[in-house]
């Protein structure tokens, strides 16, 4: 064992037994015979050793006279207690001690000789502070209250941690100034009792070696493992799993403490009611908590066959599930594969505890040993301290997961935007604010008022067409493979019910000629699926035919037993654009933001649209202006532009050609935005501004007005409008792009024909300058298609 020494200390220490050499001399003179004969005859021993009563500077004087000093020191160490009580004689301050009784002696050795006496958490500088605090209350009367409790953490022989509450005896010190102490003022003794960390300023009041401290200290310590173990282990739950100033002392260690098995370990799982399966914690980053149940699996069913009834005693009587020998355990079973699969991982012994909250099972905690016997029904009882700390960690868990959930949920699915929050946060904290069991709280609509819509799409050209037109080829190459096999299969089996699935196949081939009705996918999937897929099961293949058969049953697609190549290859390039132009659209978005707070939502569908609302209601504390609504709308203008662009560097990598087109709706009467609390979004308030929504969903669909020409067109931007003022805005801004070299100079403007409900509409459509080489980018498919997924 180590005892470093601090070199740093407002004291210069002398060790002294003169207090207690002075009480000897009061017992000489009494008149109880053995108590005075005993005392006359040790103060005679002592008078050879005047240092005892001065004051001892060199230590090798405490190992020279060590039996004299224990006869010195034998009322304070009563013989009859040396096996019980923990206790030396200590250098006040200093990390040094001696006369140890046996007890304390047995630890020490135990420990080891490597083994570092130090007070836990406490280094040099707090022990230099703590001496200056002595000082101002026995000096100063002061009343500095200091009652942190120090440990010693002290290994025991089988390396299991022990935890010691220190206690110190004083009343064997004196101090006392030097002449080079300087005289503390009540301004001085204010400024220190601010400033607790300031190690300088206490030195400078406080110079080393300026004070006296004569005398000795008594030092008793109390085996405090249990409940210090509990306390750390309450620190760690509490603490959440990224706090990097968590208890070094790991929850395994803390068990160990407890249960005194050096050889312990700890494992959980969590139980999912709702699913009926264990799971491993998933905020275990560190690993030291693994399950000895699941081993290397991350969820199991409880209806797994290993655990048998076994664990019927956890789920269904929610007791703990014991078993102190599992070897003998193994043999007396029925359900020898649970005990194989503890065996298996070196456990002997094991105690399965259930962690419960109001009769609810929250998960199971497991201790095992490769030692058996040493878990059993007794010591089992040791988690009655522990589990009470285990099930508020795992209740408060459980309640942050699901705050979580929800949160990811509004986040990905229903997110409420930025902009807008703040407003759905106000009526939030009124209804917490005013919330009473005896009334309903009524929410109020969230509304906007005053706001100007600015609404864009860009559009994949004829993506229906397309859609319908990979299905028919899909389906007519699988029923080309499939007349193969038949007409080979009737070689060898001249059965007419073969020759009648060849006809009704045929059938269904000359349907897929004509325009492709909404259920025919359907019927002909059907039908393969129950009237040729048997016969092919069941049919008795020659060699040839075995290879058409495995290669016919390569090309389905898993899910649908239908082919799907055609479709595939559209459904990527429809996933591929529409993925590139929300990025493009999100990317700029997050610069517009910045100019002027605005709502934003976009969807993905045949396409990319998006919903713009900008005004002063949405962004209160910021003084609207028209310029910022000008501004968007370049922004707008540019971005489709930027899209476009986009579009047209993908188009030769696309595993299937899909075209775009793109448009912008202009609306510049201000309008009311509410959010329906039934469908969770945000639509336009009030009968009149429903003209909006009605355009919305029709423009794209219009032609021009006395022709049967569509309004947008591929690579080109098709801008709506109803005003001549709202004509000339844009042109602006066409006039400026087109500077820039971003629009082409042509501009044609026509008029749109009458929607329903609708009239007046006029339109200009621009075409975007593509100089730039198709995949300037130097995308891949493969890469895309990595992106994608």
């Amino acid at each position: 064992m180590n005892h470093p020494l601090f070199t740093e200390s407002p004291f210069k220490t002398q060790i002294s037994f003169h207090k207690l050499i002075e009480s000897l001399e009061q017992i000489a003179l009494t008149d109880v015979d053995y108590r005075s004969n005993y005392a006359k005859a040790l103060l005679k021993e002592i008078e050879f050793v005047p240092e005892f009563r001065t004051g001892i500077e060199d230590y090798s004087v405490i190992t020279k006279h060590e039996k004299l000093l224990k006869n010195l020191l034998a009322d304070l160490f009563p013989t009859a207690l040396t096996k019980n009580e923990i206790k030396a004689i200590t250098v006040p301050f200093q990390n040094l001690t001696f006369n140890f009784t046996e007890r304390f002696t047995k630890i020490l050795e135990h420990a080891g000789t490597t083994f570092d006496m130090n007070i836990r958490d406490f280094d040099e500088n707090q022990l230099y502070i703590l001496s200056c605090i002595l000082i101002l209350n026995t000096h100063y009367g002061q009343k500095f209250d200091y009652n942190k409790p120090l440990f010693y953490d002290i290994p025991d022989e089988n390396g299991i941690l022990k935890h010691y509450r220190i206690l110190y005896n004083a009343d064997f010190i004196e101090i006392s100034p030097t002449s080079d102490s300087p005289i503390l003022t009540p301004e001085d003794i204010d400024l220190l009792k601010d400033n607790y960390e300031d190690i300088a300023l206490w030195k400078s009041k406080f110079p080393q070696n300026s004070w006296n401290l004569k005398g000795f200290g008594i030092v008793s310590l109390f085996d405090a493992s249990v409940e210090s173990a509990i306390s750390n282990l309450k620190t760690n739950l509490l603490k959440s799993d990224n706090n990097e100033n968590k208890n070094s002392e790991g929850i395994q260690t803390i068990f160990r403490t407890i249960f005194k098995i050096p050889d312990l370990r700890v494992g959980f799982i969590m139980y999912n009611e709702e699913e009926n399966k264990f799971t491993k914690p998933p905020y275990n980053n560190n690993k030291e908590a693994t399950s000895y149940i699941l081993c290397e699996k991350e969820e199991e069913s409880c209806q797994n066959a290993i655990f048998g009834c076994s664990l019927q005693t956890l789920l269904e009587d929610k007791k703990p599930f014991i078993i102190s020998d599992i070897d003998s355990f193994s043999k007396k079973t029925t359900n020898t594969s649970f005990a194989n699969h503890l065996l298996k991982q070196n456990i002997k012994s094991c105690i399965l505890a259930p962690v419960i909250k109001e009769k609810k099972l929250l998960g199971i905690i497991e201790l095992v040993s490769s030692q058996p016997k040493v878990l059993n029904s007794i010591n089992v009882n040791n988690l009655d301290l522990l589990l009470p700390y285990v099930v508020d960690t795992l209740d408060r868990y459980n309640i942050d997961l699901q705050n979580q959930i929800e949160a990811i949920i509004q986040r990905e699915y229903t997110a409420i935007h930025s902009s807008v929050y703040w407003k759905f946060r106000n009526e939030a904290q009124k209804y917490y604010q005013t919330q009473s069991p005896s009334k309903d709280y009524i929410f109020k609509e969230i509304t906007f008022k005053e706001v100007y819509p600015l609404y864009g799409q860009i559009d994949i050209k004829s993506s229906s067409e397309h859609r319908n037109e990979t299905v028919k080829e899909d389906l007519k190459n699988q029923i080309s493979h499939l007349l193969e096999l038949l007409n080979y299969l009737t070689t060898n089996n001249k059965l007419e019910l073969l020759e009648q699935r060849i006809f009704e196949l045929e059938s269904y081939a000359k349907e897929l000629k004509l325009e492709l009705k909404a259920d025919t996918e359907q019927q002909i999937q059907h039908y393969i699926q129950r009237k040729i897929h048997p016969i092919l099961s069941n049919a008795k293949n020659d060699e040839k035919q075995q290879l058409l058969m495995d290669s016919y049953f390569a090309e389905l697609d898993p899910k649908t037993d239908l082919f799907y190549h055609s479709r595939r290859k559209f459904d990527e390039a429809m996933s591929i654009i529409n993925k590139k132009m929300a990025s493009v659209l999100d990317k700029e978005q997050q610069e517009a933001q910045k100019l002027f707070p605005h709502y934003f939502e976009r969807f993905k569908t045949d396409g990319v649209e998006h919903n713009l609302y900008i005004g002063q209601s949405i962004t209160p504390n910021q003084k609207f202006d028209m310029i910022y609504l000008n501004n968007l709308r370049l922004w707008q203008l540019l971005t489709l532009c930027k899209m476009e662009l986009e579009h047209h560097r993908l188009k030769s990598i696309l595993p299937y050609k899909l075209d775009v087109t793109s448009l912008i709706l202009v609306f510049s009467s201000p309008l009311s935005i509410r959010f329906r609390m039934d469908e969770k979004r945000f639509d336009v308030d009030g009968t009149y501004n429903a003209r909006y929504e009605v355009v919305k969903k029709r423009i794209d669909k219009a032609h021009i007005k006395g022709t049967q020409e569509r309004i947008t067109q591929t690579e080109k931007i098709t801008i709506v409008y109803s005003h001549q003022n709202e004509e000339s805005e844009y042109l602006k801004y066409i006039e400026y792009l087109q500077f820039k070299k971003i629009i082409e100079p042509t501009v044609e403007k026509f008029d749109i024909e009458e929607l329903q409900g609708v009239s007046g509409l006029k339109a200009m459509r621009i075409k975007v300058i593509n100089t730039e080489s198709e995949n300037k980018n130097n995308y891949t498919y493969q890469e895309l298609l990595d992106e994608l997924n």
